[in-house]
């Protein structure tokens, strides 16, 4: 476990402090608008460029990952695989003040030692709590054995509703890459999400995929966000405060590019390590581009990704219309989805969705994936292929990372993705100009 220390806003929606919101007074000049404008872009792209540092943690882990999950297999040219190697998944899993608890739940809910955990705490928790997670982590045997578990070790303020949450995932994702070269997918988790199928059911239906697909909700159909969303101009002080303050609302509006079309969607997605190379390593200039146009956009991080890759003639093709998660709803939902409710829990399943959202802390539902889903035991990781041991020390001895054992879960997310990459679900959906 290391403890990375740089500056990275916190996370995306579904964290719990929201601020409220002003609008810049109507007597502003056009001038003082655009300065605003002029300082908050700057700022995203200095902070995007600002480099990760290491503390002295890393340096004092020397030792490489256990052999015992990791062990050197001799190739042999006569031997034939009887199934593709397991890929590998990089999580970055936010929270924010009091959510040590749940980082660390849903961390244990979706560990397996061939992914790599990045968890990051905003500036809302303390640095005691935040100190306090890395030691607790470097506590558990699996997680030192296997090395791929870090923590952020300072950050800054990052709005839901603003586009400093793309800087901060942005960031995450560089870390990861920076840590790790070997992962295939890239995955954001919040606080409130949680698994529903085990780490084992994952990488065995993912291993006979291609690695350049995109799990990615999108629409071209604007509707309601165009004036709510889309045209208003904000100024996001994530950006450039170390102190909790508002998102302001200019007056003025501006009308939507035709330069390239606009996507919308959900802020959960499952992003290949191509794509999110394309997206950090500026190799093309259209990310860049849709950065500064989204950088004083309030809610951009629901529209970013999906702009991008529509507008992409590299990546357009390679789009699931669907983000393999659940979001319940009701009568009533409209902007914002509902808390997960028991009587929720059989559509859940139901639904071969790899994770859900919006649990509550210390959900009974949650309890109850834990039993009859991932049968997880309190305080423990998932039991997985790797795990040799028996009884309620089922992980405690270590076998082979590569062996996976899938279970149910495998099946409803085998079910769920071939009916995605079916003639009418693929591309039928993929990147349509519906307006």
């Amino acid at each position: 476990m290391h403890n990375i220390s740089h500056q990275t806003p916190p996370p995306p929606p579904c964290i719990s402090n929201v601020t409220a919101t002003t609008t810049a007074s109507k007597d502003n000049t056009k001038t003082t608008l655009y300065i605003i404008l002029a300082t908050a872009l700057f700022s995203l792209l200095f902070i995007l460029s600002l480099p990760s540092t290491t503390t002295s943690s890393r340096a004092l882990l020397t030792n490489k990952p256990d052999p015992d999950l990791f062990p050197n297999r001799p190739i042999s040219q006569n031997e034939t695989p009887s199934a593709p190697t397991p890929p590998s998944i990089a999580y970055f899993i936010t929270g924010s003040a009091g959510d040590s608890a749940r980082l660390l739940r849903l961390l244990f809910a979706a560990y397996h030692p061939r992914n790599h955990y990045l968890l990051h705490l905003d500036l809302s928790a303390t640095q005691t709590e935040r100190d306090r997670l890395a030691v607790t982590i470097q506590t558990v045997p699996v997680f030192r054995a296997a090395q791929n578990v870090d923590v952020i070790g300072k950050a800054d303020y990052a709005y839901p509703r603003g586009p400093s949450s793309i800087s901060s995932t942005l960031h995450g994702a560089s870390i990861l890459l920076r840590l790790a070269s070997n992962w295939d997918w890239f995955i954001s988790l919040k606080a409130c999400d949680y698994p529903l199928a085990t780490q084992d059911d994952l990488l065995h239906i993912l291993s006979y995929l291609p690695k350049d697909i995109n799990f990615v909700n999108h629409t071209s159909y604007i509707g309601w966000k165009e004036s709510k969303r889309l045209k208003p101009i904000i100024v996001d002080t994530g950006f450039y405060l170390l102190e909790k303050e508002e998102i302001f609302y200019a007056t003025q509006k501006r009308e939507l590019p035709n330069a390239f079309r606009l996507f919308t969607g959900s802020s959960f997605k499952m992003l290949t390590r191509h794509f999110v190379d394309f997206c950090i390593l500026g190799t093309d200039n259209l990310p860049r581009t849709l950065l500064m146009y989204f950088a004083n956009m309030p809610y951009s991080f629901s529209n970013y990704f999906p702009t991008i890759l529509c507008n992409s003639d590299r990546f357009k093709n390679t789009v699931i219309n669907h983000d393999l998660q659940y979001v319940a709803f009701n009568k009533t939902f409209s902007k914002k989805p509902p808390h997960m409710k028991p009587e929720e829990f059989d559509a859940m399943v139901q639904s071969g969705a790899a994770f859900a959202t919006q649990f509550q802390f210390n959900s009974p539902v949650l309890d109850r994936i834990d039993q009859e889903i991932l049968k997880r035991s309190p305080g423990g990781v998932v039991p997985g292929g790797w795990c040799l041991g028996e009884g309620n020390d089922t992980c405690s001895v270590w076998g082979d990372a590569d062996i996976l054992r899938p279970g149910p879960g495998a099946r409803r997310l085998e079910k769920r993705i071939v009916e995605l990459l079916s003639d009418d679900g693929y591309q039928s959906k993929q990147c349509l100009d519906e307006s």
